[in-house]
C-alpha cells in the first residue's frame, strides 16, 4: 500500500502523559497507544503540538518516540512531528532520529518569525529536499501567526518533490476547498480540526489528525471511515454525538482538555507542563459529566 493510502483516515496527535511530579509517564503512554490502536485508527502522530513537544528535552523526545514505536509494535504507521522556525536547525535535527520505522514527517509552518509566503515556500522546499521521509505540511495560523495560503500550498504541492500532503487547521473552509479543487491527485488534505473533519471530508478531504481520538478513537475513526465511504447519514450521527465533547476539549486549551478526558476515563493523569496549566474548574465539571455519559 502506498504511503498516501496508508495515511488516509484517522491519525492521532498523541498527548505526552506526565506524572504529578512532571516527569514523562511511559506506562501511561504505552496504555494510551494500546487504547488508540485498539480503537482502529489508521496511524499515530508522535511529538506534535498536542504532545507538548516544546517542553520536552532532546532525550525525552527520543525516549517518547521509542516508547510509542514499541507500544505500536508496527500495528499502525507512526508519523513524526518535526518542525520549527529555524530551517537549518530542523534539517540538522533529522540526524537525531532513526527513521527506519517512521512513515512520514509532519512539519509545522514556521512560527514567530512571520515569514513571507516566499519564505515559507523556501523553508519547505529545503526541508523536503533533506527529509529522509515524505513530508506533510502543517498550517495552524492560530499558533504560528502566519497563514500558509492556498496559493503557496498548491505551489509546494505541484513543485516540491517529497511533499505528500498537508494538515489544514486554519478553520477556513474556503481555503481548504481551493486546495482540494486544485491539488495534485495524490496530495492529501487532512483536517487539523476535529469539529471540521466531516465538512472537510465532504468537500473532498482525506481524513484528520485528531486530538479527540486520543480519548474516543473507536467512534471517531468510524465516523471518518463512514464519511470517506460516502455514508453521510451515519457519519453525521457520530459527528454530532462528539460535538459537545470537542467543544469542551478545547474550551480552556489543548492538550489540557483532552488530558482531562483521558484522566476521567482512566488512561493518564491530567498533568501538563508549564506554561500550560490544568483546565479551569468549570470545564473540569463539564468534562466530568460528558465523560460519564
Amino acid at each position: 500500500m502506498s504511503i498516501v493510502n496508508l495515511l488516509r483516515g484517522t491519525g492521532v496527535a498523541l498527548v505526552t502523559p506526565f506524572k504529578a511530579n512532571g516527569s514523562v509517564d511511559f506506562k501511561a503512554l504505552e496504555k494510551l497507544v494500546n487504547h488508540i490502536v485498539k480503537g482502529k485508527v489508521e496511524y499515530l502522530v508522535a511529538l506534535g503540538t498536542t504532545g507538548e513537544t516544546a517542553t520536552l528535552s532532546k532525550k525525552e523526545k527520543a525516549d517518547v518516540l521509542e516508547c510509542i514505536q514499541e507500544a505500536a509494535d508496527k500495528r499502525v504507521p507512526v508519523v513524526l512531528g518535526h518542525g520549527g522556525n529555524n530551517t537549518h536547525e530542523i534539517i540538522r535535527g533529522f540526524d537525531g532520529y532513526d527513521f527506519s520505522a517512521i512513515a512520514a514527517v509532519l512539519s509545522v509552518s514556521p512560527y514567530y518569525n512571520k515569514p513571507s509566503q516566499q519564505g515559507i515556500f523556501e523553508h519547505y522546499r529545503l526541508i523536503a529536499k533533506e527529509s529522509p521521509k515524505p513530508v506533510i505540511l502543517y498550517n495552524v495560523p492560530g499558533r504560528t501567526s502566519s497563514n500558509l495560503t492556498a496559493e503557496t500550498t498548491l505551489r509546494i504541492a505541484h513543485e516540491v518533490k517529497n511533499v505528500i500532503g498537508m494538515k489544514e487547521a486554519s478553520g477556513n473552509l474556503e481555503q481548504c476547498m481551493k486546495i482540494i479543487k486544485n491539488k495534485p491527485k495524490d496530495f492529501l488534505v487532512i483536517s487539523g480540526d476535529d469539529a471540521l473533519t466531516l465538512p472537510i471530508i465532504a468537500c473532498g478531504g482525506d481524513g484528520v489528525i485528531s486530538v479527540l481520538a486520543n480519548a474516543y478513537p473507536l467512534e471517531f475513526s468510524e465516523m471518518v471511515r463512514r464519511a470517506l465511504r460516502g455514508d453521510c447519514k451515519k457519519a453525521r450521527l457520530l459527528h454530532y454525538k462528539h460535538l459537545d465533547i470537542i467543544e469542551q476539549m478545547f474550551a480552556d486549551g489543548n492538550p489540557g482538555g483532552v488530558k482531562e478526558f483521558l484522566y476521567r476515563i482512566g488512561i493518564c493523569e491530567h498533568a501538563v507542563r508549564l506554561p500550560l496549566v490544568r483546565v479551569n474548574k468549570d470545564v473540569q465539571e463539564k468534562i466530568k459529566k460528558l465523560a460519564s455519559e
